[in-house]
């Protein structure tokens, strides 16, 4: 039987604006996804510890305080120190053009900015998890 999709939806920082990402937690359980929430001021260190403790295959950030760029690069580092290329980070939120493309340099997979339908999210995260199970 095929294991279901893991994703951990985190919030990190000091941004305590939650809904959208109590949103996507629940559209992506509508979609049979198993979702660990962190809920609000996580740590990038928190968050990657708790991707492996829960072994998800996804980690998704979303982000409206503008410290995208910190927060996504060390969530990286961290899951490059312990050696994980097998999770997907992706993430959503308030986030410039120019800045998605420099989190996409560093092996971030794609910035879904507001308004994104939740089954385009859940697509996505569907054709990625199979494409990394294949591996």
């Amino acid at each position: 039987m095929k294991r279901p999709i893991r994703v951990l939806i985190a919030k990190v920082g000091l941004d305590g604006h939650d809904r959208g990402a109590k949103i996507v937690a629940t559209a992506l359980k509508n979609e049979g996804m198993e979702v660990i929430y962190t809920g609000l001021r996580q740590t990038p260190e928190m968050v990657v510890m708790t991707a492996i403790q829960e072994d998800v295959d996804v980690i998704g950030v979303s982000i409206l305080s503008g410290a995208h760029l910190t927060v996504f690069s060390k969530i990286m580092a961290l899951l490059k120190e312990q050696q994980i290329t097998d999770i997907l980070v992706t993430g959503g939120g308030i986030i410039p053009e120019n800045d998605i493309i420099t989190l996409s340099k560093l092996g971030v997979g794609q910035i879904f900015t507001p308004g994104t339908p939740t089954k385009t999210l859940a697509i996505y995260i569907a054709d990625e998890v199979a494409k990394r199970r294949t591996l």
